[in-house]
């Protein structure tokens, strides 16, 4: 299967003591530079309003999206309407956009988590890396449906 935007990939055995275990990661960016995406089943202990910049939120949920870069927030929605500067990832996916926007959307309950994921994080890999892991038995590479990236794992 090709590598492509909005495919899910699932870690195996090979991973069961790393980091990685029982992980599924939505591929969000994939291009000649590499692969970024995000572990969609692996929530993290705090919420939005827990973050001393966001303490004034509602709360809302926070996935753990990977181990790097930690220090920043990164989110996935289905509401180009409400969010602008999105990146399309696929299947009417958007990657980031205007953080400002989506707060505002959050704290006037227009927005749900049945459209907007959270992270904290995410996983990249260079040129060749993540096809090399694949080859080697450590990922399952699957189809997926936008609504099983936003729902409740």
């Amino acid at each position: 299967m090709n590598l492509k935007p909005g495919l899910f990939i699932k870690s195996t055995a090979l991973l069961a003591d790393s980091y990685f275990a029982d992980a599924v990661i939505l591929l969000a960016e994939y291009n000649e530079q590499g692969a970024l995406g995000f572990v969609i089943n692996r929530s993290f202990e705090r919420s939005l309003n827990h973050l001393e910049e966001f303490k004034e939120a509602l709360p809302f949920p926070i996935y753990e999206g990977g181990p790097v870069d930690q220090e920043h927030l990164y989110f996935l929605h289905q509401r180009p309407d409400l969010i602008q500067e999105g990146v399309a990832v696929d299947n009417g996916m958007y990657m980031g956009g205007n953080f400002k926007q989506t707060v505002e959307a959050i704290n006037k309950r227009i927005i749900t988590t049945a459209d907007l994921k959270l992270f904290v994080g995410y996983c990249g890999w260079n040129t060749g890396e993540l096809e090399a892991e694949i080859q080697e038995g450590s990922w399952t590479v699957e189809e997926g449906m936008p609504e099983e990236v936003f729902m409740n794992w």
